[in-house]
């Protein structure tokens, strides 16, 4: 199984939106993927299934590991698409630094892995602490969404040397690269800073697809579905299908894609 981390120095810049959309891209390919709500804000469970609140999820894991993983492992109406949500006991993300959950996220994971899964996408919360920082130092790869806005562009140097950090903890992290989020063509700012991320950063480092600003995901949200099932979706979708595209070729070098080439 590959385990990507999504994370991002702040939040805000449209984390939990491409989350949610790139799991579902690469499990319409076929692939079985997890969707994992590791934000103790909850906002994967809260836009996919209103009784995210209720249901028994991933820090309920870390706080007591002799929970069963078929407990947190939801269904979706897509055979190959299945969801944990961040559960009721997200304020357990505060207690403990970093490298305090790295055993009980690394046990969930190899748990995950025995079920079946190719593919584990993980929605962390925005920081490299935490456990998001264990989850980061648990995971094959990790993908930075960022918004195409100036201050926005301004963080992501710092963000690259946190991870430098966390490589000593997980030296085989692959950084996958930079997502654009939210990108507006129509605005001049919002192009200038999209162009001036591909200036700061090798070309490698940056996703050739880019995410639009769309009133899409906004709806998309309330129904509590994908923006590629919506009736006038197709469009989006084929955003995250090049998407997943990207990381499929970028993973193939390394020999990572068993199971995630749909």
């Amino acid at each position: 199984m590959i385990n990507i981390a999504v994370s991002s120095q702040k939040g805000g810049v449209g984390k939990t939106t491409l989350s949610i959309n790139l799991a579902h891209a690469f499990a319409r390919a076929g692939v079985r993927t997890l969707l994992v709500d590791a934000d103790p804000q909850g906002s994967v469970g809260l836009s996919l299934t209103r009784q995210s609140r209720l249901l028994t999820g991933f820090y309920d894991y870390l706080e007591d590991p002799g929970i069963s993983l078929d407990r947190l492992i939801v269904p979706t109406r897509l055979e190959t698409f299945s969801l944990v949500a961040s559960g009721q006991a997200s304020d357990y993300e505060a207690g403990g630094g970093m490298g305090a959950h790295l055993a009980r996220v690394r046990a969930f994971l190899r748990g995950v892995a025995a079920r079946g899964f190719e593919l584990c996408i993980i929605d962390t919360a925005a920081g490299l602490f935490g456990v998001t920082g264990d989850v980061i130092a648990s995971s094959d790869a990790i993908m930075i969404p960022q918004q195409a806005e100036p201050l926005g562009i301004r963080s992501v140097p710092k963000l690259l040397e946190g991870l430098n950090r966390l490589r000593v903890m997980n030296p085989r992290l692959t950084v996958l690269g930079v997502c654009l989020t939210m990108v507006q063509n129509d605005l001049a700012e919002s192009t200038e800073a999209a162009a001036a991320l591909r200036e700061l950063l090798p070309p490698e480092m940056v996703f050739q697809t880019q995410i639009p600003r769309d009133r899409l995901f906004v709806r998309a949200s309330a129904r509590g579905l994908p923006v590629g099932v919506l009736e006038d979706g197709a469009g989006a979708q084929v955003v995250f299908d090049a998407l997943r595209a990207e990381i499929e070729a970028k993973l193939e070098p390394a020999d990572a894609t068993r199971g995630v080439h749909g």
